[in-house]
């Protein structure tokens, strides 16, 4: 009986050992968003008398709205308003293109085998690794013979380029769980090829859609690289604009709108994220094992 105590008393106290540092990494890890959020809503002169993990003392929005309508990016002073439209104008477009299109190919890549198709599915697999640096110049001249060279529309080709790989992969991997006999009856049956991709497929397809959705959405609403290279003047994405408000050399350095613009530029993804974050790793781990 002695022992069973001494025993469950260990127990408690391993639990207890493990939630606190628990805790303690989560506090670390969220310390970042907190001095963000705190520093946004303070004024300059708080700011730079008072204690950058003290709340603030007479909050106020004027640094948000000063980011979203007023602050300068370069040579202009218009905010991050302008930028946050082109974002959501060239990304969501690009990730729904992706997400369609990467769905057909995992599906005729899985249930529409054909001479070759290993050897495309391995290309797009290598695709997946490519840096984006490498692809820059080509990509370049791409845009340039097509005439949309610093336009949205080069911007939305450019991205669906680079991640038809991934959401291909995505697709692919999931659509090996599905079984086989149930094409087959689809097929007795009389159903072709767009049929049993519409009405059978794709219906099975939403935990690994919305996987599709929460990467592209991120990977392309986060990406810089290619928004600063194959964009220019009021065509910039929000990352290229925060980086130019933020690196900005004339007048007061701002932290709060700093901040507040950071937090702008960021409010989409963990939008994403809460709302659709539960199927991210379901759809991910989905086709881990066959059947």
């Amino acid at each position: 009986m002695a022992d069973q105590m001494q025993s469950q008393g260990a127990s408690r106290f391993g639990r207890v050992i493990v939630y606190a540092l628990l805790t303690l990494m989560c506090l670390y890890y969220l310390l970042p968003l907190y001095v963000m959020i705190s520093t946004s809503f303070k004024p300059l002169d708080e700011i730079r008398t008072g204690n950058l993990l003290s709340l603030p003392v007479s909050p106020n929005f004027e640094a948000w709205v000063k980011a979203w309508s007023g602050a300068c990016s370069g040579v202009s002073c218009d905010g991050l308003k302008g930028y946050f439209w082109n974002s959501i104008r060239f990304v969501v477009p690009s990730v729904l293109i992706t997400t369609i299109v990467g769905a057909f190919n995992g599906y005729v890549l899985c249930m529409w085998r054909f001479r070759g198709s290993d050897v495309m599915f391995t290309a797009l697999l290598i695709g997946c690794f490519i840096p984006f640096q490498v692809i820059l110049l080509p990509m370049a001249r791409t845009l340039g013979s097509f005439g949309i060279a610093n336009s949205t529309a080069g911007l939305i080709l450019v991205h669906v380029v680079y991640g038809l790989a991934f959401t291909t992969l995505f697709f692919r991997n999931y659509y090996i769980t599905v079984p086989d006999e149930l094409v087959k009856a689809a097929k007795i049956d009389g159903a072709g090829f767009f049929r049993i991709f519409w009405r059978i497929i794709l219906p099975l397809s939403l935990p690994i859609i919305v996987v599709s959705i929460i990467w592209q959405f991120t990977q392309i609403w986060n990406d810089f690289l290619f928004g600063v290279v194959f964009s220019s003047g009021q065509q910039q994405p929000i990352t290229v604009a925060l980086n130019n408000l933020v690196n900005t050399s004339t007048g007061v350095k701002e932290y709060n709108v700093d901040m507040a613009a950071a937090i702008i530029a960021a409010l989409p993804t963990l939008f994403v994220y809460v709302v659709a974050g539960k199927y991210f790793v379901r759809g991910l781990t989905a086709g881990a094992v066959k059947g």
